[in-house]
């Protein structure tokens, strides 16, 4: 059964949520900032800054997102592990906008469903980490917690977290930002393109072949409706000249969060303006936790990781906290279980989830809980695996009766080598030649490719087509 949906301002008057009022409560995965003064100067002046995005943009997201809870659409989640600063241009920019973009073509070709695309970019700077420290050489280190906290350079200087990086943050992704609205609105997003968006290297593999064989396709069905009459070249239809590219980040950094809410007068709402989706770690989720009182007061949508360890209780909680008037759009609840542990761990907390009357979200996260190290010691993934897990996660769904609604990927449109198998069979052996991550591994275009026509697959049988 359906609740009626409440405006969230009233959730946060009942409760008398500020945007302060996390800093009451526990908190992990934080940085120990060394010049406290500095930090309270560098988040006064973010808080005079304008918003990256804008309220409006983040209520479109939601009510996009309320046509994937319904199965009328589908969730394309992708982006880096950790955006490096250096990352934000151009030309890399760019490059992981086609390999989304050809994606959300593919699954839209493959499905016939419409796909709401969310990149892990412009913001996601920050990663949680599994310990505070680490060994470099022999040498104890802290740990790297993305861009805006330190620097990667095995020293303690790189490695001492600097404010100031929160405002470099703001700034690239501001940057990010114009770039991507640009391209997306500007032609580079036009289906007219859809054989530029492959890549030369791309290309050369099967998933490229099969991608450009797809490409030709589209191109064919525009040049029919033209010829039917319907004007796709003179006059062209926004729906085919551009698209939207909603931003979205772990929001582990209640300081900075905090200084990018902003207030709309209007409605009494408050909006967190550092991207249009928000998510909260599977670290990072305790129900009593200032992440969590955080992100309860924010009217955008908001993710929350779900791994191994939590109990259908505690996934009921967490909805009840962050979504207590059942608003349609609001929560995506991302599982990341791993493939051998998905087909037992979440059809329970699917179950519990329904038995609320929410119209929830479910994305399927595959990277994380995939990740091992492999003979030659780097952080890896198996495509096998990654494919494995998604195809799990909609079986799951298919047999509760419920929309399997996402997934939720780490990819990047470089030719890395991070990820091992995929047609062009990535070796451990050549881990090596291209490892490039800041973090986590990340597909390289070509798999991505062919993972995305492995989920149009799975889409299609699951809506019966």
């Amino acid at each position: 059964m359906r609740t009626t949906e409440k405006p969230l301002s009233s959730y946060q008057a009942a409760r008398e949520w500020t945007p302060d009022s996390w800093r009451d409560r526990p908190i992990t995965q934080q940085p120990v900032w060394p010049d406290e003064n500095r930090l309270r100067g560098v988040l006064d002046e973010l808080a005079l800054l304008p918003p990256l995005v804008f309220p409006g943009e983040i209520n479109e997201l939601r009510s996009e997102l309320a046509r994937v809870a319904d199965g009328r659409a589908f969730l394309l989640q992708a982006g880096d592990c950790a955006e490096r600063f250096s990352s934000c241009n151009e030309s890399k920019v760019r490059s992981k906008l086609r390999v989304i973009l050809q994606l959300a073509i593919l699954l839209t070709y493959g499905s016939g469903l419409p796909v709401v695309k969310v990149g892990r970019i412009a913001g996601q700077f920050g990663k949680p980490r599994s310990s505070p420290v680490e060994l470099v050489d022999g040498v104890e280190l802290p740990v790297f917690r993305g861009d805006i906290v330190n620097d990667p350079a095995p020293t303690v200087a790189a490695r001492q977290p600097d404010a100031e990086r929160l405002l470099r943050a703001y700034h690239h992704s501001s940057a990010t930002l114009n770039v991507l609205r640009a391209l997306t609105k500007e032609g580079f997003a036009d289906l007219s393109q859809v054989h530029s968006w492959n890549q030369e290297f791309v290309c050369r593999c099967p998933a490229g072949q099969q991608y450009e064989s797809a490409a030709q396709d589209i191109t064919w069905a525009l040049r029919f409706m033209a010829a039917c009459g319907a004007d796709v070249t003179a006059d062209r239809p926004s729906a085919l000249t551009q698209t939207n590219l909603y931003t979205s980040h772990e929001a582990l950094l209640p300081d900075y969060e905090q200084a990018l809410t902003r207030h709309r007068p209007r409605t009494g709402t408050w909006y967190g303006t550092s991207a249009h989706m928000l998510w909260i770690g599977d670290r990072t989720r305790d129900l009593d936790g200032a992440h969590v009182e955080l992100m309860s007061g924010l009217a955008n949508p908001i993710g929350v990781k779900v791994g191994p360890t939590i109990t259908p209780d505690d996934l009921v909680a967490l909805c009840d906290r962050l979504d207590p008037h059942h608003v349609s759009g609001r929560l995506v609840l991302i599982s990341r279980m791993g493939a051998d542990r998905v087909g037992d761990l979440l059809p329970p907390l699917v179950r519990a989830v329904e038995l609320t009357g929410r119209r929830v979200v479910w994305a399927c996260d595959p990277m994380h809980g995939n990740t091992f190290r492999s003979a030659s010691g780097y952080k890896t993934r198996r495509l096998a695996d990654i494919t494995r897990e998604i195809g799990e996660f909609f079986r799951v769904h298919r047999s509760e009766g419920t929309m399997p609604g996402g997934v939720h990927l780490e990819l990047t449109g470089d030719d890395v080598t991070e990820c091992l198998g995929g047609a062009d069979e990535v070796l451990d052996t050549h881990l090596c030649e291209r490892y490039e991550t800041a973090c986590d591994p990340r597909l390289n275009a070509s798999q991505s490719i062919e993972l995305a026509f492995r989920v149009a697959e799975l889409l299609r049988e699951h809506h019966g087509g």
